[in-house]
């Protein structure tokens, strides 16, 4: 399944898991829409809108850098707009951009439940909403969102009851679309990554440099996107997928390559 001129729109796509599976795609010749809110560099998190475009034009990509906080319907429509007045249509949507806080719920204050939700719950799905209308006419038509196999052990709430709700609720929602949009050809899949990325929130929120050392690069996540967004999208969609999983149906056997140090130990990620 090529790439080549189809559009992808991807929330968060300024830097970490998002602008990887943007690179990915890009060099297979696909159209970029970079949705994310920075357009002033921050030392710690790296990466705009803009560096992250013209990251993906180097690849091989077409891409259109759009300013685009996903708590506000408006800023949504009017990316979704820019990008059909740009490529005439989108044929795949990456939910990416998404909060965390591993809190319990005695010190998650009111703001950060609320920045939770407000993201990964109400801003994912109203980006899906306004994408929807156009990847129902896109070619081989995906959405992708980033979350977690739903698994009711109560380990995965104790510690951080706030967070496992805003991220089950994106892969609920995910499973609800998958329904929803079979009749059209539009696929839903999640997928969640086996091991922790090496990603600015990790470096900066959980684990800084210790854990980052025990994590995979985000290529592992892009590529496998790129194996799930290639699939038939009529045949492929509910799915809850992890990424080395993805990838070892694929053929791959070696992951070492995908390791921040090579030969080390790995952490899994939450949820796995």
């Amino acid at each position: 399944m090529s790439f080549q001129n189809k559009t992808a729109f991807i929330t968060g796509a300024s830097r970490g898991i998002g602008k990887a599976i943007a690179l990915k795609l890009a060099a297979e010749g696909a159209n970029i829409i970079v949705a994310a809110k920075s357009v002033a560099e921050n030392p710690k998190l790296g990466g705009t809108i803009f560096t992250a475009a013209q990251e993906i034009e180097n690849a091989g990509g077409k891409a259109l850098a759009v300013q685009c906080d996903i708590r506000d319907e408006e800023q949504i429509q009017i990316a979704v707009d820019k990008a059909i007045e740009r490529f005439g249509g989108i044929d795949i949507l990456v939910n990416n951009a998404s909060a965390i806080s591993l809190t319990p719920t005695e010190q998650t204050e009111a703001k950060r439940f609320d920045l939770m939700h407000d993201i990964n719950v109400r801003g994912t799905f109203f980006v899906c909403k306004s994408c929807i209308p156009h990847l129902t006419n896109g070619t081989n038509p995906h959405i992708l969102t980033l979350s977690p196999p739903i698994n009711l052990d109560p380990k995965w709430f104790k510690n951080h009851v706030a967070y496992t709700l805003s991220k089950y609720s994106m892969t609920m929602l995910t499973m609800g679309l998958a329904e929803e949009l079979r009749k059209y050809g539009v696929a839903a899949n999640s997928l969640w990554p086996k091991t922790v990325i090496a990603t600015a929130a990790v470096q900066n929120l959980l684990g800084g440099e210790s854990l980052v050392k025990m994590s995979r690069k985000p290529a592992v996540m892009a590529d496998a996107a790129y194996e799930i967004l290639r699939k038939p999208s009529r045949e492929f969609t509910g799915n809850n997928c992890i990424d080395e999983d993805i990838l070892r149906t694929e053929g791959v056997l070696d992951f070492d390559g995908y390791a921040v140090t090579p030969g080390g130990k790995l952490y899994p990620d939450l949820f796995i």
